[in-house]
């Protein structure tokens, strides 16, 4: 259990890391370490820096914070968050990327809710977007998660989360091994809440502790296959055989349909398919059930607003 601080509130706080990564990206980088340096908590960072930069790399040492940069030597992608809570110190490690930072005591609010429940292993965060502050879509789909409170956790247990915007407990996040190599980037937070969750540690929602985030509003060319391939290869780690072989046809339809991204994506899913079934842990019994309630759900919602646009084109 992590050691509460005491004091005013503008006491410093040094229970929690925050994690950043960063690949050739010094401007949004240094503006992420700004805000992070006005913080109350006063947080210890660690930078992972996965571009070839010198003058980056030299800037975000240069930078008043002073974090701890680590130079991997490569791009490790998600991986990097891996790395940076095997430097990190405290007991729990707070994650933004270099275009998103906490609210002002928000990582206390966390550390206070991580202290009071032992089970808790990865708190979701509330996401604020851009400079208006807009309600990330996924804010809504976590807040009205199908699956019933549990005992013993804050907020509402999700299977889900934004990768810059979740504080881990230290100790559960390296149990379970962090982000999963095969996946490197791309929706890799899916596979890291069902290990959490089959582990025995607490995933939830809680909207009193806020991140933002400012993304560059250009487009991300290849971020759709990195999802779809990332989805198929994290059912085949995890889910059921029959699960897993049903996605891989729904993808090879979409294929075949000439969908967005599904051909890259199926063609690196299968380049890796051999990894996937060697490496496959399937799911217990009851996170399987939960996956599974998340999936019907989501099933149900677009079926449902499928209805309402039809409603609409009719009217």
């Amino acid at each position: 259990m992590g050691e509460r601080s005491r004091g005013c509130a503008a006491q410093a706080d040094a229970r929690t890391t925050v994690a950043m990564i960063t690949r050739n990206r010094a401007a949004g980088a240094l503006r992420t370490l700004d805000r992070l340096a006005e913080l109350p908590e006063r947080p210890p960072v660690v930078v992972v820096d996965n571009g070839d930069d010198p003058a980056v790399t030299a800037a975000l040492r240069a930078h008043r914070i002073g974090a701890r940069v680590l130079e991997p030597g490569r791009n490790t992608g998600a991986l990097g968050r891996n790395l940076a809570v095997r430097h990190a110190t405290t007991p729990y490690v707070a994650f933004s990327d270099d275009d998103s930072w906490w609210g002002s005591g928000s990582l206390r609010r966390a550390a206070d809710l991580l202290d009071t429940y032992p089970h808790l292993g990865l708190l979701a965060a509330r996401s604020l977007v851009g400079p208006d502050e807009r309600e990330d879509p996924l804010n809504d789909l976590l807040e009205h998660s199908p699956l019933p409170p549990e005992p013993g956790l804050p907020g509402r247990p999700v299977l889900g989360f934004l990768g810059c915007a979740c504080v881990v407990r230290r100790r559960a996040y390296l149990e379970v091994g962090g982000y999963h190599p095969l996946l490197f980037f791309g929706a890799e937070e899916t596979l890291l809440a069902y290990d959490l969750a089959a582990a025995g540690w607490g995933v939830s929602y809680e909207p009193s502790v806020t991140a933002h985030h400012h993304p560059d509003p250009g487009a991300r060319p290849g971020r759709t296959a990195l999802l779809r391939r990332n989805a198929l290869l994290t059912a085949w780690l995890r889910r059921p055989a029959h699960v897993a072989l049903r996605h891989t046809l729904e993808l090879g339809v979409a294929t075949f349909l000439r969908e967005d991204g599904a051909a890259e994506a199926l063609r690196g899913a299968l380049a890796r398919a051999p990894r996937a079934v060697r490496q496959r842990r399937r799911l217990p019994a009851r996170t399987e059930q939960r996956v599974r309630v998340l999936e019907r759900h989501a099933r149900a919602t677009r079926k449902g607003l499928s209805r309402a646009e039809e409603r609409e084109t009719v009217t």
